[in-house]
């Protein structure tokens, strides 16, 4: 219970605000969608990317926590396929249907949610929390395969209902996230510590930038649309985002072996709901962004029940 009111008041509630203040704003004002998430994209993104990955110290004995997200991706790939031959999709309904089930939220939900698991018990010996910094270190390399994801397959199965495929890997290698991530790997091996440069601070306050401005966005983005709670494939997006992507990361670990801080990290990061930036790239290509966003505000609602399974189905199964 305790788990469920803090995963209801301190992530949902909060990220709910944002998204009201941003709606509030979409009905009160003529804003441009575009605009603001090309900020995101060119701007925020790259400098949370670059500072986050900077910082961390990541070790290549986690290869198997990038494996296990990268079959889970690639099962997530295939899904809506095989649901479109059911269901009749056509070409760029079916790139809106993979980006709502692939991309989830490994960040503004994924990071605090991870941290206050691992700083509560039964994680918490003789007051220290010996198991988190293992925990957000894992968290850090899902969310980055999550963004380079986001940022080339995303924009791909966006832009090819509008696009060739050449002109969209054009506009795929324009993005900077890549190139950040690129760097912040290059620069970790360089023996001076960045973060005493005096424009570090700049990289900083745009990175802290990214969830408002996310968040406002697709709120803004919700002020324009039209809802159809009936909608049957918003629901289905859901249920293999939020039940089936999980129950396929069970499997892969109980396959792999693994076990421990890796395992239940691995099993609620991978329950988590449909990520904003899928509406933001929906919004940037015009790929039914009104059904993404629909996907991106349900899934964050049901999530509040789902993803306390999760923790619970890991704790038991995965005890450290």
């Amino acid at each position: 219970m305790e788990i469920f009111l803090f995963i209801l008041l301190h992530n949902i509630l909060p990220i709910f605000v944002v998204i009201l203040v941003g709606y509030v704003l979409g009905k009160k004002f003529t804003l441009d969608v575009k605009t603001l998430s090309k900020l995101n994209f060119y701007v925020f993104v790259p400098s949370f990317i670059f500072t986050d990955l900077y910082k961390s110290n990541i070790s290549f004995k986690l290869i198997d926590v990038i494996f296990v997200t990268a079959l889970v991706f690639i099962c997530n790939l295939i899904i809506p396929f095989i649901i479109s031959k059911v269901r009749g999709y056509n070409r760029d309904f079916v790139g809106a249907m993979t980006n709502s089930i692939c991309l989830f939220n490994s960040g503004n939900i994924g990071i605090p949610l991870i941290t206050l698991v691992f700083s509560s018990a039964p994680f918490v010996i003789d007051g220290k929390t010996p198991y988190l910094t293992l925990a957000l270190t894992c968290q850090i390399l899902i969310m980055t395969f999550q963004t380079i994801m986001s940022n080339t397959l995303g924009f791909i199965n966006a832009g090819r209902a509008t696009v060739d495929l050449k002109t969209a890997i054009i506009k795929v290698l324009k993005m900077p996230a890549i190139y950040a991530i690129a760097l912040a790997f290059l620069l970790k091996l360089v023996p001076y510590n960045l973060e005493m440069i005096p424009i570090w601070p700049s990289f900083i306050y745009m990175g802290d930038a990214l969830i408002p401005v996310a968040l406002i966005t697709l709120g803004i983005q919700l002020s324009k649309t039209k809802f159809k709670l009936s909608n049957p494939d918003v629901y289905i997006s859901n249920f293999f985002r939020l039940i089936i992507s999980p129950c396929i990361a069970l499997i892969l670990i109980y396959i792999l072996g693994l076990n421990g801080v890796m395992a239940e990290v691995l099993i609620i990061v991978l329950s988590g709901p449909t990520a904003v930036n899928a509406a933001l790239i929906a919004v940037e290509y015009d790929n039914h962004p009104n059904f993404v966003s629909q996907t991106v505000l349900t899934s964050t609602l049901l999530c509040s029940i789902t993803m306390t399974f999760a923790i619970c189905i890991a704790r038991i199964l995965f005890p450290v």
